[in-house]
């Protein structure tokens, strides 16, 4: 894929959006999260939201929706890099305020441990505290050891009906239940609900196992291509962050906009405004 280092006018300002959203979210979308803020949500992005972009501009459209945490994608730090480029771009990230809360996701569809090795130097150069994973069901037995050795945390995502692995969080939470404790779940509310599973029950069973989100929104629970802003779906926001208050979740809740690749950061700011309204709504 060619990536674009610049875009005319790139969705405008910040200002520029917010200028067009009404005033409650135009206030919602300026809040600004504070790093380890005790008993916060930590709402964050996962950089895959700007596959289409070069890593300089998914950079500022994080910014521009004022959180620190971002989920790094291969587009934004590419695996063919060198230690010394991964380490520029590490550098380039964190020097603009930005937070990597982990990268992903990481494909990992060999059983073998050379391959499985490089992707762990690879989030150790990053600086990655954890990595999204993907792993086949064989791969996924390999996993202990690495995280012993390089005390970086892995979190299975599950891919919906069309994963062949782990569809469902509970899917994994099966395989690894006698494992690390470093070795859990980021949980997909989309890909949870298309399997008709209930996602406030997957977050609840997961417990301590819950260590990284993706956040969406669908217009229709079962349908893969109904994703909407977050907050104008039937996605049960709501009640997804009062159970992660109940529990006290630690890890990121990092929205994954899947949908509007050449122009995403619109509804993004829209979908931060909703999360921000909803969470401040919680706190009375």
């Amino acid at each position: 894929m060619t990536f674009k280092t610049s875009r005319r006018g790139f969705m405008g300002s910040a200002g520029v959006l917010a200028a067009g959203l009404p005033g409650g979210a135009m206030a919602a979308a300026a809040a600004v999260d504070k790093p380890g803020a005790p008993g916060e949500v930590k709402l964050g992005v996962a950089s895959y939201s700007f596959r289409e972009f070069s890593r300089k501009i998914a950079i500022s459209g994080t910014k521009a929706l004022k959180t620190p945490y971002i989920n790094i994608k291969e587009f934004h730090l590419p695996y063919r890099s060198t230690a010394e480029e991964l380490a520029k771009g590490r550098k380039e990230i964190e020097a603009a305020g930005l937070q990597i809360l982990g990268g992903g996701t990481i494909q990992l569809a060999h059983d073998d441990d050379d391959d499985m090795r490089k992707y762990f130097e690879y989030a150790k150069a990053c600086g990655m505290p954890l990595m999204v994973i993907m792993p086949t069901r064989k791969a996924t037995a390999r996993l202990e050891k690495f995280v012993k050795q390089y005390d970086i945390k892995v979190a299975i995502h599950n891919h919906g009906p069309e994963d062949k692995n782990y569809p469902a969080p509970q899917d994994a939470l099966k395989a690894i239940k006698d494992m690390d404790p470093r070795i859990g779940l980021c949980i997909d509310v989309g890909h949870t609900t298309r399997t008709g599973t209930d996602v406030v029950q997957s977050i609840r069973e997961a417990g301590p196992r819950l260590l990284d989100m993706h956040v969406k929104d669908l217009r229709d629970l079962n349908g893969k291509d109904s994703q909407c802003v977050v907050g104008e779906g039937a996605m049960p926001i709501v009640a997804i962050f009062k159970e992660l208050k109940k529990m006290n979740y630690q890890g990121g809740v990092m929205l994954e906009y899947e949908i509007e690749a050449e122009n995403p950061l619109p509804g993004m700011v829209k979908s931060f405004a909703y999360m921000r309204g909803v969470l401040d709504g919680l706190k009375g």
